[in-house]
């Protein structure tokens, strides 16, 4: 089968999340196992096949032992195999698998597949967002919601919606269900890679929270805070996380 990297993402994004389904639906494993067997169980696939489909490219995974040897690569592919384990072994729909392309340290080529919802969003399959609803929609994490966050309800009006993994929030903005979705509580390159090729190919604003450019592909590969929105609320959303660092000191202030 020959793939160009778009097809090749999403059609590993797709299938590791088909075997993730059939991973939980075996019945085999409990909850607290069941997060770790659909890691490693796609996390297997996905290695394999990349290194297989792809052997000249570097290779960043959530759940692979890191290799020095992509820092070399202008072309490195990041995947987090289960995005949102918690949710997944708890039987929701807000999960995700992520298989991104970064080339030259830029989200280029990205597939976010949402399993529990039967969706693949592409970075070679753009659809035109709508724009920002007159009373925003915040997303932010179940467990960890920003403060930052709720400066900017504050600031501009909105509510905050709770949701599962960085995928699944992310590509709710992409599908025009939510507005802003902001993380300053810490991420993973493979946390974030798939999520901004998708939302940069469909025209949505994607940064740091300070506004400054997101890197791959990078030696340390934490990277703590994203900012994924509509275009039209970004310059304001940006002064709002701007004001609030000044007020705090350098750095935004972690999620509680």
């Amino acid at each position: 089968m020959t793939l160009d990297d778009a097809e090749l993402a999403a059609h590993l994004a797709h299938t590791a999340g088909q075997i993730l389904l059939a991973v939980r639906e075996s019945g085999m494993f409990e909850a607290k196992s069941l997060g770790r067997a659909g890691d490693q169980t796609a996390n297997q696939f996905l290695v394999h096949a990349l290194r297989q489909q792809r052997p000249d490219d570097g290779l960043l995974s959530e759940e692979e032992r890191d290799n020095a040897r992509r820092l070399d690569k202008s072309r490195v592919w990041i995947v987090d195999p289960v995005d949102g384990t918690r949710e997944y072994g708890e039987a929701r729909a807000d999960w995700a698998v992520h298989v991104g392309l970064a080339i030259d340290g830029i989200a280029k080529v990205g597939a976010v597949a949402l399993p529990g919802l039967g969706v693949v969003l592409r970075s070679d399959r753009p659809v035109p967002v709508a724009p920002a609803a007159d009373r925003l929609r915040i997303l932010v994490s179940r467990t960890r919601p920003a403060r930052e966050a709720e400066a900017i309800v504050a600031a501009l009006g909105g509510e905050l919606v709770s949701m599962g993994s960085a995928g699944a929030k992310a590509m709710a903005v992409v599908r025009g269900e939510a507005d802003i979705y902001l993380h300053t509580g810490g991420q993973f390159e493979w946390d974030s890679a798939a999520p901004v090729a998708v939302a940069a190919a469909h025209g949505l604003h994607c940064s740091r929270a300070d506004g400054s450019p997101l890197r791959y592909n990078q030696a340390d590969v934490y990277l703590p805070d994203l900012l994924i929105c509509s275009p039209d609320v970004a310059d304001c959303t940006l002064d709002v996380l701007r004001q609030l660092s000044a007020q705090h000191g350098a750095g935004a202030a972690p999620e509680a």
